[in-house]
């Protein structure tokens, strides 16, 4: 069970003592009131009068000076937000930040910028109420650390963790055992970011309020409205990234730890495509057009996360985070440039489509500029391990992610990977590891050429981590078209399939870059934070 009590909550508790001391005098205001009763009576209506956080406070979209801060009230008012690099906020920097309004859920977010190198800046928010502009909210506070800089003569370790797969498969928030207390665990290694490689939310996984577990006993979920059916509305999906931060331990987490976030096929529906046309076989939606569907997730998806929107391209996933000399994030799209799932053999063309053209471009000239000794690749999906599409809807031997289970020569979009690891190779960018999740279990893959069906490429690792809280599956059958040599598989092999987060196979992953030698050292953990595999790689000069 996790050791803290949450800062919101704290909060609410402090202020309701220090409104309670001020009115103590109210009753006698109040005839054939008690004091007690009006003093609890002038309580509440203040704190009715006071914008509430229900989602606290978080930060992301980290690079080199600058970051996101985020937040969401319950009402129409304005975010405020102060920031210092003194824990007490001496000196600290005042903005008056946007309006938090209905049209985009009562979410606002600043974006910091020129902020000092290498130094953990300390921030609070607070929110006015339009119309009561004296009722201000309870400040929440939060911290985030800021890259280090090319100059610094002392340069700063840095450690990021890793993972995926939220709330899935009807194992939600369950307080009786301890919520999402993997964030608590991943909280304790102090990372100076997290990587959320997708299926933030299962917006097609409805939670019921009991599951009843092998043993007899019950897993009791805690519910909402949007989180008792198919998110098919834009509030349907809001509700669904809003039932996450009803967890004490991803407040705490988020307060402490920025997001880089990207979204895999859960935050619409499960194994979605562009143009995809829900069938008959699935019975639980009206809404049929995935398209349509998509819109209305990634809208809910950029309000409830702190991203930084590139004004000429608000909805765009794909980008990259420079943390100084040491290491750069490219966080990759796997789910809007993508051509139809298939049988996955086609010899080129669109519908061989998983990042697409652009997107293609982008990574290439981005890993080719990058001067950070460590680039890690964020994929929402892994490389070799075989991810069926099994929707009733689909035809049977039909694929979801790169791989195609033939272990042959690139076809259909292994030849994108194929494209990419050769560009690699061609323009000798070193130091190359790819971090994943989606299949519900973790792993370490190293992959060579001399096991290769395409050898153009230099050896690299992928990481798997999740889930987060979900059901645990797995392991996958593995594609051998390039080279994977599997070193470590977090579950058995004859695995009882979705074991619920009690069993405690949810998994994430740490990764450590010692300044001094510049070895990046990444490692493997269950839901406790026990370490299960470690291995250190040196920079390749």
């Amino acid at each position: 069970m996790p050791d803290h009590k949450d800062p919101a909550d704290r909060g609410r508790r402090r202020f309701l003592r220090d409104s309670a001391v001020t009115t103590a005098g109210a009753g006698a205001m109040l005839a054939g009131v008690s004091a007690a009763q009006a003093q609890s009576a002038a309580v509440l209506t203040s704190e009715r009068l006071r914008p509430q956080l229900p989602g606290g406070v978080m930060s992301g979209d980290v690079t080199r000076d600058s970051a996101i801060v985020w937040s969401r009230t319950d009402r129409n008012a304005r975010m405020l937000l102060e920031y210092s690099v003194n824990e007490n906020f001496a000196g600290a920097t005042r903005i008056q930040g946007p309006l938090a309004l209905a049209r985009n859920d009562y979410t606002a977010r600043v974006d910091l910028r020129a902020l000092p190198a290498g130094q953990r800046v300390f921030y609070r928010v607070r929110f006015q109420d339009l119309v009561h502009e004296s009722a201000l909210s309870e400040p929440l506070a939060g911290s985030l650390v800021v890259p280090a800089g090319a100059a610094d003569k002392e340069p700063r370790d840095i450690t990021f963790a890793f993972s995926g797969d939220e709330a899935g498969q009807g194992w939600g928030i369950n307080e009786g055992w301890g919520g999402y207390r993997i964030y608590e665990s991943m909280r304790r290694f102090r990372p100076d970011f997290f990587i959320h490689s997708g299926d933030q939310i299962y917006a097609d996984g409805p939670i019921q309020a009991e599951v009843k577990l092998d043993d007899g006993s019950l897993w009791r979920n805690l519910v909402t409205e949007a989180k008792s059916k198919v998110a098919q509305t834009l509030d349907d999906y809001r509700g669904n990234f809003a039932y996450n931060m009803l967890d004490a331990n991803k407040r705490r987490f988020c307060a402490e730890v920025p997001f880089l976030v990207q979204w895999d096929d859960h935050e619409v529906r499960n194994n979605w495509y562009p143009g995809q046309v829900i069938g008959k076989e699935e019975t639980r939606y009206d809404e049929r057009h995935l398209d349509v569907l998509a819109v209305r997730a990634r809208q809910a998806m950029f309000e409830h996360n702190p991203f930084r929107i590139d004004s000429a391209d608000p909805f765009r996933i794909y980008r990259a985070f420079n943390h100084g000399p040491l290491l750069e994030v490219f966080m990759l799209d796997e789910r809007s440039y993508r051509g139809a799932n298939s049988p996955n053999r086609q010899q080129g063309g669109r519908d061989a489509d998983f990042l697409g053209p652009q997107q293609m471009r982008w990574i290439m000239q981005a890993l080719l500029r990058s001067r950070s000794t460590w680039k890690v690749i964020a994929s929402d999906m892994p490389i070799s391990i075989v991810v069926p599409d099994l929707n009733p809807d689909v035809p049977k031997g039909t694929f979801e992610a790169w791989a195609n289970a033939d272990n042959g020569k690139p076809s259909g979009r292994e030849l994108e990977v194929a494209e990419l690891l050769r560009f690699i190779k061609r323009h000798d960018i070193k130091n190359v590891v790819w971090v994943t999740a989606d299949v519900h279990y973790a792993s370490a893959t190293y992959y060579t050429p001399e096991r290769a069906q395409f050898t153009d490429f230099k050896p690299f690792w992928e990481f798997v981590g999740g889930p987060l809280n979900a059901g645990t599956f797995g392991p996958g059958e593995i594609d051998r078209t390039f080279g994977p040599d599997v070193r470590y598989v977090s579950i058995p092999a004859d695995m009882k399939q979705n074991r619920s987060p009690a069993d405690l196979f949810q998994f994430f992953g740490i990764g450590k870059i010692d300044a001094k030698t510049r070895a990046l050292t990444v490692t493997l953990h269950n839901v406790d934070g026990k370490e299960l595999y470690k291995v250190e790689l040196p920079p390749e000069a």
